[in-house]
């Protein structure tokens, strides 16, 4: 792979910053969504059924949000330091496309596949 162009690098922060605030608004969002429901509450077993399913997904949305925002604030002090687009893994630059599809990302397509796979 080849190593961002100046302008390129430029995008992805953009749109590196664009994500966090993003992502900072939907965590702010679902707090009350994700905490634990009140059996108190005199509802019907269904409506409470529901309504622990529903906190459940929410709280497993919130977690992965909160993972994604951990790696978007990672790659903007990559970004800071001069590191930005580089593996982790091994260190070659990352590549232009998948930094587009997912700028967050700390590792190429090779290292990623290989930490799935094991």
């Amino acid at each position: 792979m080849k190593e961002l162009t100046r302008a390129e690098e430029a995008e992805l922060i953009a749109a590196l910053k664009k994500l966090e605030e993003e992502l900072a608004s939907i965590l702010a969002a679902t707090v009350e969504d994700s905490k634990p429901v009140d059996l108190d509450l005199p509802i019907g077993r269904l409506s409470r059924m529901d309504a622990i399913s529903q906190q459940s997904m929410a709280k497993a949305g919130r977690e992965s949000n909160i993972l994604k925002l951990k790696q978007v604030k990672s790659a903007l002090i990559s970004a800071a330091e001069g590191d930005y687009g580089y593996c982790r893994g091994c260190d070659e630059p990352i590549g232009y496309p998948r930094l587009k599809a997912r700028p967050e990302t700390p590792f190429c397509i090779s290292c990623q596949s290989a930490r799935e796979r094991s």
